[in-house]
């Protein structure tokens, strides 16, 4: 059901939308913004709740959105329509496609992915520890979605992982992976209770990415765009790697060097039929 029409860039609800782009708003709300046809779709599928829809048909890009958007009104969301000067002033995107969610952040903890463990003999995580860039985490998710990893566990976190940034380059996969927030210390113990071994990739490590036995229970460590992990996370992998490097750049950027180790990860895998 539509219940109102947005024309004033004065409205609170507008100004509301804009504030949830900064983070410390999101923090102290608990909400945060989709926007776009296929995020939002993605969260629907994954049983996502959304507060409310902002929608401007005059920026639609497809034919679909109308079934979207009364699937999510027959859930009881409240459907909003807003003019396109407004739906331009709160999207965040160079091409919007008229349709904003606002919806409540999940909390997940470590403690919830000792189930999936038990119930499977090769759990396989990521651990991004201190990811500055909202690109690179949410490529990390789309990755990390495309492999089936168990879950995703962001530690001490730069960037959060409702940043609207992030939910953009993840496609709407953060609500297709398992995603945990913690801190390093809390996830290197839950990791060793787990009997989970820990995989980093460094330029000094004496085997290739592809040389070592990557099928066991296994959690790829990943660290900062420009230091990469921390001294903390090096002395307690498991198993050091090396990513090839034949030219004149000595290392890759975080997301594209994740998804190789993935991709190494998930070759290993089907080989083993696993």
């Amino acid at each position: 059901m539509i219940e109102k029409h947005l024309t004033s860039l004065q409205n609170p609800l507008v100004k509301q939308v804009i504030h949830l782009r900064d983070r410390h708003e999101r923090d102290k709300t608990g909400l945060f913004l989709i926007e776009g046809y296929r995020e939002i779709l993605r969260a629907v599928d994954a049983g996502w709740k959304l507060e409310q829809l902002l929608v401007c048909s005059e920026l639609f890009l497809g034919s679909n959105e109308p079934t979207l958007i009364q699937r999510i009104a027959s859930r009881g969301t409240q459907v909003i329509t807003a003019s396109e000067k407004v739906f331009q002033k709160i999207s965040y995107r160079d091409r919007p496609d008229g349709l904003l969610a606002i919806a409540p952040q999940r909390t997940t903890k470590l403690s919830d992915f000792n189930l999936q463990n038990r119930a499977n003999k090769h759990p396989f995580y990521v651990v991004a520890e201190a990811i500055e860039k909202p690109g690179n985490l949410g490529t990390i998710l789309r990755s990390s979605d495309a492999v089936g990893v168990s879950g995703l566990i962001v530690c001490d976190r730069c960037t959060d992982i409702y940043n609207p940034n992030v939910v953009r380059a993840s496609v709407g996969t953060l609500f297709t992976v398992p995603t945990v927030e913690a801190q390093g210390e809390e996830t290197l113990r839950w990791l060793k209770e787990q009997g989970i071994a820990i995989l980093a990739a460094t330029p000094s490590a004496t085997h290739a990415f592809t040389q070592v036995d990557l099928v066991g229970p296994l959690a790829i460590a990943v660290g900062t765009e420009q230091l990469g992990l921390s001294e903390r996370w090096m002395k307690e992998a498991d198993l050091q790697v090396r990513i090839p490097m034949n030219g004149v750049a000595d290392s890759l950027n975080v997301a594209m060097a994740t998804t190789l180790l993935l991709y190494e990860v998930l070759r290993q895998r089907q080989q083993a039929q696993l």
